[in-house]
């Protein structure tokens, strides 16, 4: 089990496109690309209003399947809640997946069939990459200093073809995203994390006046048995979003029952997927 819920959190920090040579763009500090980045979702008003978002959606693989079998489609709920509060909810025809961040505690839980599943806390490490990633879904590239973080300007690229200005998000020395943005309207386009996933948006979804992709798809890169290169890559499908809904603690809390080992397995880093509650309308 953990198939998926070990690498959803990646997917939602948006943004897998070719990078070429770099054509100059015009000088930019970190500050003025992330006003011009938060002006593009929907503005300071919209983006520092938003205490939750809530996720409703389709998780499949982006790959073809051999012999032309149809990929299992899950069905997946995600929460952010702030400051630092994290769950991922994946269900298939006969599993269910859940990720939970607590503030300073997480932990996972795989069930099967019949069984009552398995359930472990997750390690300091990965802990630590589930309090970046919520952070990064919640306050839209602002005030990374604010939790000991830093951001800049790292250099210029192309994302296919298109000129970007690249900024480094540093939330720890193992918890870096790169995020590349159109130098004149702000857009996103493309994100990648230290751990090298490459995460790109299609389409939009507005929520509370804040824009949000319609789909989100993760690609990873390893290496199979014969030693080639092999893309592995997640599609996430929304179809609702909703803003500032209000959580009970109990989503996020360790269940109590018996525990197994910490987790073996490193949540990633699925970089974006904003009390009054906004609900998704669908562009």
């Amino acid at each position: 089990m953990m198939k998926y819920s070990a690498t959803l959190t990646g997917i939602l920090l948006l943004g897998v496109a070719v990078l070429r040579g770099a054509q100059p763009v015009p000088a930019q500090t970190a500050n003025e690309m992330i006003a011009r980045a938060r002006a593009y979702l929907g503005g300071d008003a919209a983006l520092d209003a938003v205490n939750s978002v809530h996720f409703r959606g389709v998780l499949e693989p982006g790959n073809a399947n051999p012999a032309g079998t149809k990929p299992e489609k899950l069905a997946v709920e995600i929460i952010f809640q702030k400051p630092y509060q994290q769950r991922i909810v994946i269900t298939g025809a006969e599993s269910i997946e859940t990720t939970a961040l607590d503030g300073a505690s997480g932990w996972e839980e795989g069930r099967e069939g019949p069984d009552p599943g398995q359930l472990r806390v997750l390690r300091p490490d990965q802990i630590k990459q589930l309090q970046a990633n919520t952070w990064e879904n919640l306050n839209f590239y602002k005030g990374i200093e604010q939790r000991g973080g830093s951001v800049a300007v790292l250099d210029s690229a192309q994302v296919e073809g298109h000129p970007a200005v690249k900024l480094v998000f540093t939330h720890d020395p193992g918890i870096v995203y790169y995020h590349y943005f159109d130098p004149e309207s702000g857009r996103l386009l493309l994100t990648e994390t230290e751990q090298g996933m490459s995460i790109r948006e299609e389409g939009e979804i507005f929520a509370g006046g804040v824009r949000f992709p319609r789909r989100v798809i993760q690609t990873t890169k390893s290496l199979d048995s014969h030693g080639q290169s092999v893309e592995q890559k997640l599609v996430l499908s929304f179809d609702k979003i909703t803003l500032n809904e209000t959580f009970p603690e109990s989503d996020f809390e360790l269940p109590l029952v018996s525990l197994s080992s910490p987790a073996p397995v490193n949540p990633g880093g699925l970089d974006k997927l904003r009390s009054e509650e906004h609900t998704s309308e669908l562009q």
